[in-house]
């Protein structure tokens, strides 16, 4: 029977190649995309769901579906105060698992981002480690947390100190060897492979950083 898979973060740039990857997917039937603006385009496949998602419990009984994959993420420059940064980052991944917990969904899979910790002193690694903590206490069956380096590709926003630093990556990458490879950069179309893997097969990690998400890109077998 085909899946109904949900998306947060639709709009982003990981968000929107997973839409594109699995509206060519024949396993989906349909892709239901929770946001606070629309995607733009018309498709058969797709449910869109346009509220403020600060608040989603409040369409709890629109959050139905087979798997849901979490894109979401904020930047210091789009939003510095730390507050409501905690409230994009921490609180919509957690609030999704929560609806997952709800609703029976077992499968759930989130972006996070390497070097997450709950223990660590910058406010960005400490948002995201604590985000991972709380997703896992839920204990959703199906759970992944994919921990990425540097994503690189071309954002629809300006972000020009992401924008240096990706092309200091491209420099870098190679120097990366051994134990150090997991800091390289990596594009958003190969997160996504994983992603969709995961959602179809068994992987007995919950916790997935870079160099990890490249080898379970390259099974293929999605």
């Amino acid at each position: 029977m085909a899946k109904t898979a949900i998306i947060l973060g639709a709009t982003g740039l990981t968000g929107r190649i997973l839409l594109d990857s699995l509206l060519d997917d024949n396993r989906y039937s349909k892709i239901k995309l929770f946001s606070r603006k629309t995607i733009g385009i018309s498709h058969p496949k797709i449910e869109e769901h346009l509220i403020n998602m600060l608040q989603l419990k409040t369409v709890a009984s629109d959050f139905i579906g087979d798997e849901v994959f979490c894109c979401i993420g904020t930047t210091n420059a789009k939003t510095p105060d730390k507050g409501l940064y905690r409230t994009i980052d921490y609180g919509i991944p957690v609030t999704a698992a929560q609806l997952c917990k709800q609703n029976n969904i077992k499968t759930f899979i989130v972006i996070s981002a390497l070097g997450a910790d709950p223990k660590s002193r910058v406010f960005y690694n400490l948002t995201k480690g604590e985000m991972e903590e709380t997703v896992l206490s839920l204990e959703i069956p199906k759970t992944h947390i994919l921990q990425p380096s540097l994503i690189s590709g071309k954002r629809d926003e300006k972000r020009t100190g992401e924008y240096f630093f990706k092309q200091l990556m491209k420099v870098i990458n190679p120097l990366l060897l051994g134990s150090l490879k997991k800091y390289r950069s990596i594009h958003p179309e190969t997160i996504v492979s994983a992603m969709i893997w995961l959602a179809n097969n068994e992987f007995n990690s919950k916790r997935i950083v870079s160099d990890e998400i490249k080898v379970i890109h390259t099974k293929k077998s999605i």
